[in-house]
């Protein structure tokens, strides 16, 4: 009687442990931001903002949107030379989401001020899963171009 017992005891115990472990961590997304900034803009109320979205987990997930103080944020992809608003994108597992000129980009509307030369815009970007992340984005001169390829 107290072998079965035993015996029970023990695969309720590893029954528990593997029900209690987290396998999905490891098929998180796992995301970090670089190469953020926003082109000096000629308008006082519109900008656009540029950055790179890298996930080196094995779990894809989704920009959703993107809020910042400094006014409305909307996401923009262009095709075909066709900008048009999204309402998220996808950030691959293993792989990047390149916001660039002429490509995905932030569109900034209804500033509060116009951002110049030297300022900082904060911006939140959202997720499907994972959870937001904060960026500050330099606003750097009009004919910046990154040395980071985006």
């Amino acid at each position: 009687m107290s072998r079965s017992l035993a015996t029970i005891t023990v695969l309720t115990g590893a029954l528990l442990l593997a029900g209690c472990s987290d396998s999905a961590g490891s098929d998180d997304a796992r995301l970090s931001v670089s190469g953020a900034y926003i082109p000096q803009p000629v308008s006082a109320d519109m900008a656009a903002g540029f950055l790179t979205i890298s996930n080196s987990g094995a779990a894809k997930d989704e920009l959703t949107s993107v809020t910042s103080g400094d006014g409305d944020v909307t996401l923009h992809e262009t095709t075909g030379g066709a900008m048009e608003q999204v309402s998220r994108l996808p950030v691959p597992a293993h792989g990047q989401l390149v916001f660039k000129s002429g490509a995905n980009h932030l569109m900034f509307d209804k500033l509060k001020r116009k951002p110049t030369l030297g300022d900082t815009v904060t911006v939140e970007l959202h997720f499907a899963q994972s959870d937001p992340v904060v960026v500050k984005m330099p606003v750097k001169s009009a004919t910046y171009i990154p040395k980071t390829g985006h």
